[in-house]
């Protein structure tokens, strides 16, 4: 298939312009090619304007992919489309809210306002401080519901509670519950009426009937518990055979819940008003917010509806964005899109059956919202149904064994239900060879039995990969790992490196737990607190320091003289960005991870509303809630590529091998929720209670929920999913791989799986890494790092009383960097137009951001400077060293001179033969001001290096890491 060839379902599409549409995008059946080219169809009808299409994606940068594309196939530009309601849930409703949600908090009785001050609350670790902060003052503020939080393990957990019935469109009032939001709360007895009949029939055994799953369930149904008086003993519920009396659904769903439902509404309702009153809004808030203003307010609804919604990624919707979707909708034009195999986000509150059960839920959500006024106008009878079915990445081998993960049993005893089976749409190939290799193996050390297979694999034409139609040898870049959980892709990454195998980590990073952090953390506790003892017992450690070494320094206080200077260098840092970045440059981290600390700490933090303590307390909660962030780890070139399943979500690659099928790791183990959860279709319950019962106050058991949870059971269906998910990220082969106990999903896959012995080869690949220029001389013993800033006196910027500050500096010299690497950047402030003008007068080549490093002798001590120069203009015979800055005056040049010779010096023995300058270009007045570099022996008489400062830099070669 070409962008110009589309097949004769996505031509359905594609000519779709009324109606409603629910399709079925199978994984690689160019959904989003299809998507683009239907929302460009639509412009092309004469009386549609982008304004009057609303294109919901799943992420921001799906978003930006579908504008890019859209504009490839329509008469429309970038810039047209700029303002194109194109965006997630989550954005669309933050802007409706900015432009007409300034009461919008008075439609649940809440006497506040939105306004454009109102931050958005993205970080969780942050979110959850604050909310431990609301409960303090609610749980002195109402000594009624004190008992409830006496059963709780985790009292934030109600957070999380809070958040899952926002998605499911329940949100307190001042008097109530917002419209029906309360039966929810309740619970479905009909529903779980079929779950407990289905959980209590009768087993078939050899001789006749059995006992049911549900009777077999409750056997030890008092040991080691302690229920409140009015429980049945075990005798008496397990009475009667081979299944228990019906009557149980009804005794164990009867519960008075009154009093639970008025706790979680008041917390609820207090912790939302408590976010207001700090002028901030979490991501559940937004879509809460617009859905209760475009529920009551009707004039509005009808102004901000669209002709046509088209949304995407469906299976990943919950219940209030189906809604959302509707009350947007001014017509019967809408469209929406995605694959209930791949739904996958269930603990963000994803409802699989939006799509599974489209046209049943479409009815009822229109029912419910129409319940005292028609906000949904239009007929919902006719729904045409899509199957996109022909995939263009996998062979068909792959595609039909895809199919077996949806239905394989999770556990030794489950049965999947044959409604899954007839569910699946099957996907047809497009490939021209069908050659899969699909395995499965299984070893002791996993790991090394992996690298053992890949280095088997590459280069082996057995596992040939499709290039263009034609077959190939595969590479290391070919080959995906993906696994379930994070910590399995970090330990492959790091045993490969053992060997020498270049290994990608792409994914979320418990960025907390790393050396760079855990360093940042411990000068930040020395700065809030100098004699702070966690602080300087991990730099102490760090610099080589023994324990008996550290207790002395600890106990006499006699902290190491240039740890001391360093420390008041820090201090004068105005910014957590200045001093992360003086904390990194001084330990020579000059990676991926440093910069994902400071780009998250200079998001997350100013200096403005923030002190130390608040950022030692979040990175302290961070580490402690082993909090991920998105980091790509990537040694470059050809190498090896680990995943999680969902951070490859969309993705593709030749070769998969799906890692870690393991007990307790595939699926993981189950933590559960918290004591006081919802869970369908029971409602609201608590499965402690603590009450005065049997004389003595105590935390009790609630046998009623000891039986609604044995009907319930565990949901495997996403796990299956997951599966899925994986193996339809594999083009030409598939390889699954377990340790010394395979999960049940592994043990199911109808394949006979072989044994490796681990047989790992150094391998010497060197990896394409960014150019890093230096000075090439003999690796000395324990030379010291150190960066150009060292070498700097800090005072001159500390009575700065003009400047721009860190973050904005930041921006501008993003701006350039990327400008000067050909990307399609619009300069948004003068500084970056001045920057603009200035690359776009120079007429030779660019290298950005170049690492360089500068190996000196100084008192017989072996140093390495580094840094990294914003711009590099070569041309035949002349090399231009030029650093942006951002300065409003020019009272610190004397101190740039010094970081501009260090580069001079490097870059001055890489062009021997072409003239080199060094020069300032000031970005606030487009001046560029040509600096003289300092001699080599006046840079080593700034350089201050004793005994002490080598332990603390231990580096093997000249090199930052």
């Amino acid at each position: 298939m070409t962008e110009y060839e589309p097949n004769e379902r996505q031509q359905e599409l594609i000519d779709a312009t009324n109606g409603i549409h629910v399709v079925d995008a199978g994984a690689g059946t160019g959904k989003t090619f299809t998507i683009t080219r239907h929302y460009a169809n639509l412009l092309e009808q004469g009386d549609v304007e982008p304004e009057d299409i609303l294109l919901i994606t799943f992420t921001n940068n799906a978003a930006g992919e579908m504008k890019e594309r859209v504009v490839a196939n329509c008469d429309y530009s970038m810039s047209a489309l700029r303002d194109a309601p194109i965006n997630t849930f989550h954005g669309y409703c933050h802007d409706l809210l900015i432009r007409h949600g300034f009461d919008a908090p008075t439609r649940l009785g809440i006497d506040d306002r939105i306004t454009s001050s109102t931050q958005l609350l993205e970080n969780e670790v942050i979110e959850e401080d604050r909310f431990r902060e609301f409960l303090d003052q609610f749980i002195e503020a109402h000594s009624e519901y004190h008992d409830y939080f006496r059963t709780l393990n985790d009292a934030t957990s109600l957070l999380d509670l809070i958040k899952e019935l926002a998605a499911k469109g329940v949100f307190p009032t001042d008097e109530g519950w917002f419209r029906d939001g309360e039966s929810i709360l309740d619970g479905d007895y009909e529903g779980f009426k079929t779950l407990f009949e289905e959980a209590n029939e009768p087993n078939e055994g050899a001789n006749g009937a059995t006992q049911s799953d549900l009777r077999d369930g409750l056997s030890g149904f008092e040991r080691d518990r302690c229920y409140e008086p009015d429980a049945p003993s075990e005798n008496e519920l397990r009475d009667g055979y081979p299944q228990i009396d019906d009557a149980w659904a009804s005794r164990a769903f009867d519960e008075e819940r009154d009093e639970l439902k008025a706790f979680v509404h008041d917390v609820y309702l207090e912790y939302i008003a408590f976010a207001l009153q700090r002028n901030y809004l979490n991501f559940s808030f937004l879509l809460m917010f617009t859905f209760a203003m475009l529920c009551e307010d009707h004039s509005l609804r009808e102004s901000v509806q669209f002709d046509h919604v088209l949304v995407d990624e469906f299976q990943d919707t919950s219940e209030i964005q189906f809604k959302l979707a509707l009350l947007l909708a001014g017509t019967d034009n809408l469209c929406v899109v995605g694959d209930w195999k791949q739904s996958i986000y269930g603990f963000q509150y994803a409802s699989v059956d939006n799509i599974r059960r489209f046209e049943e839920r479409l009815q009822t959500y229109k029912r419910e919202l129409n319940g005292d006024h028609a906000r949904v106008d239009f007929p919902v009878d006719d729904v045409n149904e899509i199957s996109l079915v022909e995939n263009y990445r996998s062979t068909q081998s792959i595609l039909d064994f895809s199919e077996h993960s949806l239905t394989l049993p999770a556990t030794g005893s489950e049965e999947v239900g044959p409604e899954i089976q007839d569910d699946i749409t099957s996907l047809a190939a497009t490939t021209e060879h069908d050659h899969s290799n699909i395995e499965a193996f299984t070893c002791d050390d996993e790991q090394e039995a992996i690298l053992t297979r890949i280095q088997e694999i590459v280069g082996n034409r057995e596992y040939a990969v499709e290039d263009e139609g034609e077959l190939r040898a595969p590479t290391y870049d070919d080959v995906a790992v993906l696994t379930r959980t994070r910590d399995f892709g970090r330990e492959l990454q790091a045993c490969a490196a053992d060997y020498g195998i270049p290994v990608a980590y792409e994914g979320g990073v418990e960025l907390f737990e790393t050396e760079q952090s855990i360093l940042l953390l411990a000068w930040l506790r020395i700065l809030e607190h100098e004699d702070s003892k966690r602080g300087w017992a991990v730099v102490l450690e760090e610099a080589g320091y023994t324990l008996d070494e550290v207790k002395h320094v600890l106990d006499t206080g006699a902290h190491p003289a240039s740890m001391v200077e360093f420390r008041d260098r820090l201090a004068e840092a105005e910014t957590i960005g200045g001093i992360a970045r003086r904390v990194f440059d001084r330990y020579g981290f000059d990676d991926a991870y440093a910069d994902g600390l400071v780009s998250l700490l200079q998001g997350t933090f100013d200096s403005t509303h923030h002190n130390r303590g608040d950022i030692v307390r979040f990175l302290e909660q961070s580490l402690d809630a082993d909090a991920t962030h998105e980091v790509e780890d990537n040694p470059g070139g050809d190498s090896v590529t680990v995943q999680t399943i969902h951070a490859a979500k969309g993705l593709e690659h030749p070769i998969v091998i799906m890692a870690n099928m393991n007990q307790h790791r595939f699926p993981p183990s189950g933590g559960g929720a918290d004591r006081i959860r919802y869970e369908e279709p029971v409602g609201l319950r608590q499965s402690k209670r603590y009450t005065n019962a049997h004389g003595r106050p105590h935390l009790y058991d609630n046998w009623r929920y000891r039986i609604l949870s044995k009907c319930l059971g565990r949901e495997y269906d996403e796990e299956r999913r997951l599966l899925y998910v994986a193996i339809t990220r594999a083009e030409s082969h598939v390889l699954f791989s377990a340790g010394e106990s395979p999960s049940p999903l592994f043990e199911n896959l109808p394949l006979e799986p072989s044994t490796v012995e681990p047989d790992v080869e150094d391998a010497a690949v060197g990896g394409t890494e960014q150019t890093q220029l230096q000075i090439s001389v003999p690796v000395p013993e324990t030379p010291s790092g150190q960066s150009p800033h060292s070498l700097m006196d800090d005072s001159v910027f500390s009575d700065v009383e003009d400047g721009k500050g860190m973050e904005f500096g930041t921006r501008v010299h993003d701006f350039a960097e990327r400008y000067a690497m050909g990307e399609v950047v619009e300069p948004t402030t003068p500084d970056e137009r001045n920057v603009q003008t200035f690359l776009d007068s120079l007429p030779g080549d660019f290298r950005v951001e170049e690492n360089v490093y500068l190996p000196m002798s100084v008192d017989g001590q072996q140093v390495t400077i580094s840094g990294i120069v914003d711009l590099l203009h070569v041309t035949d015979d002349w090399v231009e060293i030029v650093d942006y800055k951002t300065d409003r005056g020019r009272h610190a040049e004397p101190e740039y001179r010094k970081q501009l010779s260090v580069y001079y010096h490097v870059v001055q023995q890489e062009y021997p033969d072409r003239r080199v300058s060094t020069s300032i270009y000031y970005t606030a007045d487009g001046e560029q001001v040509e600096i003289d570099p300092m001699l080599l022996g006046e840079l080593g008489e700034l350089v201050d290096i004793n005994v002490d400062e080598t332990h603390e830099e231990r580096v093997e070669y000249p090199q930052i890491r």
